[in-house]
């Protein structure tokens, strides 16, 4: 027990790795920029791109489901998984062999969770009341139903470019996230050493 306590890293030097790790956030973070840039020069592409890597997970994840209700034959809920995999991984097919179909059907399937979604969180926070900020639950209730609204009544032809902007706005924000993460790791590093420089 006592040999394990001692390899144990603490949790200074799992931050001080952390640390040192800055540049490759950085690094991430600024590729992520240029693939958002590259996407944005073309939306239909970036939107077809998006639609296949939905496919393709569908059909793994479909995969996975029915090698696991074969794993676990004999045990409850074999059926469920069995059909669940036999399902997801069918729609994974579906919408890689016809990835303007897929992109339609996601594209309404977006819309009507929007409105649902709406729906559910003006219904919280109204019920929410009188607790401090009950209307900003409503508030973002209804904008996330009226999103929803202008996604259905823009349907079809919003399909050929909303999931390609969904991407792209994606990675624009993740890689300013990793590049500002790795920024202020950096910041912290430098800290640390400053600190623990002889005079």
């Amino acid at each position: 027990m006592a040999d394990a306590v001692e390899i144990k890293p603490s949790l200074g030097s799992t931050i001080r790795a952390i640390d040192r790790k800055w540049g490759w956030f950085i690094a991430l973070g600024i590729g992520e920029l240029i693939l958002g840039g590259i996407a944005s020069t073309n939306l239909l592409a970036a939107n077809l791109a998006s639609v296949l890597f939905i496919g393709a997970a569908m059909l793994v994840g479909g995969i996975f489901q029915i090698v696991h209700a074969f794993s676990a034959r004999g045990v409850r809920g074999f059926l469920y998984w069995l059909i669940g995999g036999i399902v997801y991984g069918a729609a994974g097919t579906v919408i890689l062999y016809d990835p303007i179909l897929g992109s339609l059907t996601l594209s309404l399937l977006a819309g009507v969770l929007l409105l649902v979604a709406g729906v559910l969180r003006a219904w919280a926070g109204f019920h929410s009341r009188p607790a401090a900020g009950w209307r900003w639950i409503v508030a973002a209730g209804v904008l996330t139903f009226c999103v929803g609204v202008i996604l259905i009544a823009a349907w079809p032809v919003i399909s050929l470019w909303l999931l390609g902007a969904m991407l792209v706005v994606d990675l624009i924000f993740q890689g300013w996230g990793f590049v500002a993460f790795g920024i202020a790791l950096k910041a912290r590093a430098d800290r640390h050493r400053d600190r623990h420089v002889p005079a």
